[in-house]
């Protein structure tokens, strides 16, 4: 199973800066530990200085991980507030059929709302999810009607 590990970087600020990234770290080890075969796509892991990009390398790391977000087959969001590059990698993965899993309080937020399978209000009730193991299998569940619907 492919993940693709979407969230917020640099959110509204108006600057080169990012928002705090460890909830990156915490997620991938919860991954690693409790679906093992997983293969976790972290896109910060391989950009750690995308700020400084230059605009065609900018663009095309960009539109790389949208394309990415396409072919995967869980996408896990990240989204504490509004953040548009997040997103549109959900809506890549929505509008493909693949299974988009966001951790979010926006549960009002219809791009959240409207293009997340699963809603987690915070990352421990996400956690308690994946440790008991009934996200896997919603997860397969959500896998078999999208592809019953042909999405």
């Amino acid at each position: 199973m492919k993940v693709f590990l979407a969230g917020i970087m640099q959110g509204s600020h108006l600057g080169a800066v990012m928002h705090h990234q460890g909830y990156r770290g915490r997620l991938r080890e919860l991954l690693n530990r409790h679906w093992p075969d997983a293969e976790v796509y972290d896109p910060l892991a391989d950009h750690q200085q995308s700020l400084d990009y230059d605009v065609d390398q900018g663009c095309a790391v960009f539109l790389h991980h949208n394309r990415m977000c396409s072919e995967t087959d869980v996408l896990i969001a990240f989204v504490p507030e509004a953040s548009m590059g997040t997103a549109i990698e959900m809506w890549e993965a929505w509008k493909h059929g693949r299974v988009v899993i966001a951790i979010s309080p926006l549960s009002h937020n219809w791009a959240v709302r409207y293009c997340s399978h699963l809603l987690f209000p915070d990352v421990e009730s996400f956690e308690a999810e994946v440790i008991s193991g009934e996200l896997l299998q919603k997860i397969g569940d959500l896998q078999t009607q999208t592809k019953s619907r042909g999405e």
